[in-house]
């Protein structure tokens, strides 16, 4: 069974994503997305399994993206941020963009 945070612990990281990390939203999205061509995204949930993203189009379309944690299921909320940085990680290296350090 996937493991689910608590309300709290989710309320905090999609604040904390959405306010100061907006441009890493939308590199995941745009790497791991089905369409590659978003404007802006921004984090809606997450799991054990993996987060989710609200991602618009260019087109003004509004899609869902789901992408699984690079380090398979995780519990404990100090391995979302690790998580997260891996899929950013990931996401530049896919774009070809050079990521900022840690």
């Amino acid at each position: 069974m996937t493991h689910r945070f608590d309300d709290s612990t989710v309320a905090a990281i999609l604040r904390h994503m959405n306010d100061d990390h907006r441009d890493d939203n939308l590199l995941i999205v745009s790497a791991f997305g089905s369409s590659g061509a978003f404007r802006a995204a921004r984090m809606t949930g997450l799991d054990g399994a993996g987060g989710d993203w609200a991602a618009e189009t260019e087109a003004g379309d509004e899609v869902a993206v789901r992408v699984d944690w690079p380090g398979g299921a995780i519990t404990e909320r100090p391995e979302v941020r690790r998580e997260i940085v891996a899929l950013y990680d990931e996401a530049c290296r896919r774009l070809g963009v050079t990521p900022r350090p840690h």
